[in-house]
């Protein structure tokens, strides 16, 4: 309950009153005979007074007047908050977070002031800061809460002390009293845990083309229902390029096709797939387990050559035919610097040759002007892989004719020779129906 302010300031309307000329004595009394209306309420803490003065010292042939005074009150913090009860239960699962328990309070000061609005604290059973306690601004309840995921396995029970205080400190004579702390009691039920793959994510370093049937690791996993004696199995979860198969009871990965560093289900060399490990519970938890596997390059690719066509005048002055380039799926050192190589060219003389240009590229030269037609050169590239692998590739050079900056490659000497066979035909066919004339 508030204390009561004095008014600064009290009128009294007593302007009617008939002018004696003479001195009325004029006595004020608050005794049985002023009319007050007091009350105190949650929602209006005020006292209305009614206040009634006579003259002629209360005599009834007096005059009187009457006042309303209005006095508002200033609440303060003059009682301490206290539990409803002196212990709270609770029940959750491990491994859930969230409101557990809505702890209540009673607060006779006004509501809505920092004399009645509650503050929570935890202040014994919390050393791994697993829950917390905040205030519902519209009940003023303490609504305790786990943001750690509780463990069954490491213990099933856990006893909190919770304080509660006002906002505004109490008043010198008030103090918090054993009804302001409470006990919750908070079991934990227990949960079917999946498995756990340690490490995860695990890691191996393999060379790509290793034998189809290697091993390539063990991988473990642990349940944390520990009182429960479960069993464990593997299986494959996700294998994108088809290319690991596990034991479904000691967890040991082998290959069932030949790793390839160069597959487009490899990113940065490292292949990913996702194991499951699945417990015998009921129902059955599972564990997923990711492994990175790190492919080593060996020398798998042979080079290849770009471009494989190339055009030129049968008049042109500029006999530098085409640079060729050679580029290698495998990494260093099993790419460049390439080697270029022209194959044995038949005939008395040669027609090209080829100059390195650097490490990975080349150019093609014509010794002399050629005759229109189509020629198909072949050249041979090396990588520097040990041992290193060579392609041989058909670089098709087409001999043109070239009139007012216009290339015209048509094979008219094929054209020549396909009216030939027409015509030779027929005069076979005309032979033969003379004899059988």
């Amino acid at each position: 309950m508030g204390e009561i302010g004095i008014p600064k300031v009290a009128t009294f309307p007593f302007q009617n009153w008939p002018q004696m000329g003479y001195v009325i004595s004029v006595v004020f009394f608050f005794s049985l005979t002023f009319y007050f209306f007091f009350f105190q309420t949650m929602e209006s803490p005020k006292y209305e007074l009614v206040i009634e003065a006579k003259d002629m010292g209360g005599m009834d042939v007096g005059l009187t007047g009457t006042a309303t005074a209005t006095i508002l009150i200033d609440d303060k913090n003059d009682h301490a908050p206290e539990f409803t009860k002196k212990e709270f239960q609770a029940t959750v699962k491990e491994g859930v977070t969230g409101v557990i328990v809505n702890l209540t309070v009673g607060d006779r000061d006004d509501p809505a002031t920092g004399a009645w609005r509650a503050v929570y604290s935890i202040i014994n059973g919390n050393p791994g800061q697993s829950f917390e306690i905040h205030t519902n601004p519209q009940t003023n309840e303490g609504m305790l809460s786990v943001v750690k995921p509780l463990d069954y396995e490491i213990s099933a029970f856990h006893t909190l002390l919770i304080k509660v205080e006002n906002e505004d400190p109490l008043i010198p004579d008030i103090t918090y009293g054993p009804s302001s702390t409470a006990t919750v009691q908070i079991t934990v039920e227990d949960v079917n845990e999946g498995p756990v793959f340690h490490p995860n994510p695990m890691a191996v370093t393999k060379q790509e083309n290793i034998p189809v049937g290697s091993v390539v690791l063990t991988v473990n996993a642990t349940d944390p229902d520990t009182l429960q004696h479960q069993t464990i199995r593997y299986s494959v979860y996700k294998d994108p390029a088809g290319w690991l198969e596990i034991n479904p009871t000691n967890g040991t990965v082998g290959t069932t096709a030949v790793l390839d560093r160069e597959s487009p289900f490899v990113h940065n060399n490292v292949y990913t797939a996702l194991f499951l490990a699945i417990d015998s519970g009921n129902p059955p938890a599972t564990g997923t387990g990711t492994l990175h596997i790190t492919l080593e390059d060996v020398n798998d690719n042979v080079p290849s050559l770009y471009p494989t066509l190339a055009k030129v005048c049968d008049d042109a002055k500029d006999l530098r035919v085409v640079v060729l380039g050679a580029s290698d799926k495998d990494l260093h050192p099993n790419t460049d610097p390439f080697k270029f190589e022209l194959s044995k060219q038949s005939g008395p003389e040669k027609l090209w040759r080829i100059n390195r240009l650097n490490n990975t590229h080349a150019q093609v030269i014509l010794l002399q002007n050629l005759k229109k037609a189509n020629y198909n050169i072949p050249i041979s590239v090396t990588d520097s892989g040990k041992p290193p692998l060579t392609n041989t590739t058909e670089l098709r050079l087409q001999v043109c004719t070239c009139k007012k900056s216009k290339m015209d490659c048509s094979a008219s000497d094929a054209l020549h020779i396909s009216l030939t066979l027409i015509l030779l035909s027929l005069l076979s066919l005309f032979c033969k129906c003379f004899a059988q004339l």
